[in-house]
């Protein structure tokens, strides 16, 4: 997930109020976890999708956020801390022990997803959060699936179409797409979706016309992005995007 504080940056920043911060996981996590962060928060934030999933810390709970579909709203007291360890998209089933499409768009206390284990795991976590990493490591055990990697790294990489990224891989259609699903939270469709709007995210940096953040983006003219935009924020394109 991503807060809309101040998506993909490395480092402290500041947005009305609030702090976010991201540091690069341990060395034998990296295939598996994008990012350890931890933000200070002040009144609404919106999250909009990212196709990853979050272990986090804060108010009391440890609790995984699911792969999001569309945009949700937190609101926090001033001051209030969230630790988290962001997954790579298709790995998180590698440490939860379950499906991602079953985690998806919901919020999950770790003790539901675990039982007794997990209970313990929130406990020292309560206490120390800066133990995200090592209990992450202690539960890795699932191999990856090369398969569902290829596919992710080709759409990542800004295939037009899902049928495009599918060309190639020794593996039937079908089963690739349940695997995908099972491993990210949704088919490679959504996914497609999801990426394209982070690209968008990322470029609105340099690129602050519509239609020309429609074209390095991937999208197929202006009406595609402000669709997509609708669906997965909840806001027009000229809204989101006008975001500092």
């Amino acid at each position: 997930m991503i807060f809309l504080l101040a998506p993909g940056n490395v480092g402290p920043t500041r947005h009305h109020g609030g702090v976010y911060r991201e540091a690069p996981p341990p060395e034998r996590l990296r295939q598996a976890v994008r990012c350890l962060w931890w933000a200070e928060l002040s009144g609404a934030k919106r999250i909009v999708p990212d196709g990853c999933l979050d272990l986090m810390v804060g108010g009391g709970q440890v609790f995984v956020a699911g792969p999001d579909t569309r945009a949700w709203d937190t609101t926090a007291p001033r001051g209030a801390r969230l630790h988290g360890i962001r997954f790579r998209p298709g790995h998180a089933p590698r440490v939860l022990g379950v499906a991602a499409d079953e985690l998806r768009d919901q919020r999950v206390d770790l003790a539901d997803l675990w039982g007794r284990p997990g209970a313990r795991a929130a406990e020292r976590l309560l206490e120390r959060p800066s133990l995200l990493a090592e209990v992450v490591a202690g539960n890795l055990r699932e191999p990856d699936d090369p398969e569902v990697g290829v596919l992710l790294a080709r759409l990542d990489a800004g295939a037009p179409r899902v049928a495009a990224a599918l060309s190639g891989i020794a593996v039937s259609e079908r089963q690739l797409r349940r695997r995908f699903t099972l491993a990210v939270g949704y088919g490679p469709a959504t996914y497609l979706r999801v990426t394209r709007l982070q690209r968008a995210l990322a470029a609105v940096r340099h690129t602050a016309d519509l239609a020309a953040l429609a074209a390095e983006s991937g999208y197929a003219d202006q009406a595609h992005l402000s669709r997509d935009c609708r669906e997965l924020t909840g806001q027009t394109a000229r809204a989101f995007f006008a975001r500092p």
